[in-house]
């Protein structure tokens, strides 16, 4: 796997390295060495798979708190999309700033998202399908999330959204008391 630094501290996006034959290729999506080497997170408890059936929707931007704060490894398998965090650990120098990736199931892009990020994808293409690696278990209690058009952080999105969730549509204006981002601090 190569490891490929984003703007934001501790996020990466992941190419794999592929070896292959007439045949086709293999490739390794998850190493615990290489992850460890890298100071990534290790240790996945959920293996999440999502379907949009339409180009334009959004998921998210979506995250937990601590101590549910959650590591999450994204794929396209199918179709593509464009994954976005932002971070929001309040002790962190990217503190605020976003960053987008197109995942597709040709380019087999991964992005890792740390704790403390919230996150989203927005569909390029009709049927598009993630998966995704989990740290932690879901826990509704400490689910927040933050509007995708919030002009606090002004995420660029390739496309507009056409479909979208009310909930995700109705998150209020960023306020770090109502986001919890004391309880992202020291976060890693």
């Amino acid at each position: 796997m190569k490891f490929n630094p984003t703007p934001l501290q501790d996020a990466w996006v992941i190419d794999l390295e592929k070896r292959g034959d007439d045949r086709g290729f293999f490739a390794r999506f998850f190493c615990e060495r290489e992850f460890a080497e890298h100071g990534c997170e290790t240790r996945f408890v959920q293996a999440n798979n999502s379907l949009s059936g339409k180009r334009g929707t959004l998921r998210g931007l979506h995250y937990q708190l601590a101590p549910a704060a959650e590591v999450k490894l994204v794929r396209c398998i199918r179709g593509a999309l464009w994954d976005a965090i932002i971070d929001l650990r309040p002790d962190s120098p990217s503190f605020g700033a976003w960053f987008g990736a197109e995942l597709s199931a040709e380019n087999r892009r991964m992005m890792y998202v740390p704790r403390g990020f919230a996150h989203a994808i927005l569909t390029l293409t009709d049927d598009a399908e993630a998966l995704y690696l989990v740290s932690d278990f879901y826990a509704p209690k400490e689910e927040r999330g933050v509007r995708w058009n919030d002009p606090r952080f002004g995420v660029e999105w390739p496309v507009q959204p056409v479909e979208i969730s009310e909930k995700d549509a109705n998150w209020p204006d960023f306020d770090p008391g109502f986001h919890g981002v004391e309880r992202l601090r020291g976060v890693k």
